[in-house]
């Protein structure tokens, strides 16, 4: 969780740097996208640390086949944290690289580039070491230690909280008019504003 949130955080910064209403977008609907994101994976890994009271993963494993609904939720939600299209944590990824490729005039274009391409390349790490906790914690049989425990899947309680966010998820991903439509206007104020000064 606190690599995925250094990896968001990076991508606002660099859509805040670009000055750019497409970078500034990118680093707002990056940040309520983070919010919501990273919300529930930390609800996901106190509700395993509940269950397993541990947060070793290498003594997880198969928890897909322990408790289905909490596997499901995991991968889908660590597919948002990377950034899948479709989820709400693609459009700040997105649009931040989008904004470093042509920066407001006078900043360096390939300093930004740089960055862009550095960004693109922390995308596929960040797939890297999401989709190899999925694989550790997710995938393969049960270790020996749980044999005999019962566990129970995810309750109403824990489903009366995340459903909203997970709601959140796509609502975003599909349709970032959601937040976007709110910002453009200010944004657009801002940006001119602040190449006026440093003209």
């Amino acid at each position: 969780i606190a690599f995925s949130s250094v990896g968001h955080m990076g991508f606002v910064m660099l859509g805040i740097s670009t000055l750019t209403e497409a970078g500034i977008n990118a680093a707002i609907i990056g940040m309520v996208a983070h919010g919501v994101i990273t919300g529930m994976l930390f609800f996901v890994a106190g509700s395993m640390h509940h269950r397993y009271h541990t947060r070793d993963m290498a003594r997880l494993g198969g928890n897909a086949t322990l408790m289905p609904k909490m596997g499901f939720i995991l991968g889908f939600i660590a597919m948002a944290s990377l950034g899948l299209p479709g989820l709400a944590g693609f459009w700040g990824e997105f649009m931040a690289l989008l904004g470093a490729f042509k920066p407001a005039a006078g900043l360096p274009v390939g300093l930004f580039q740089t960055a862009m391409v550095i960004g693109a390349i922390g995308t596929v790490l960040t797939a890297g070491y999401l989709l190899w906790m999925l694989q550790k914690v997710n995938l393969g049989e049960p270790s020996e230690e749980w044999a005999g425990h019962e566990f129970h899947d995810v309750d109403r309680y824990e489903m009366a909280a995340w459903v909203p966010l997970l709601i959140a998820t796509v609502a975003i991903g599909v349709y970032p008019k959601i937040v976007l439509g709110s910002t453009n206007g200010a944004v657009k104020e801002l940006v001119d504003t602040l190449l006026e000064n440093l003209a």
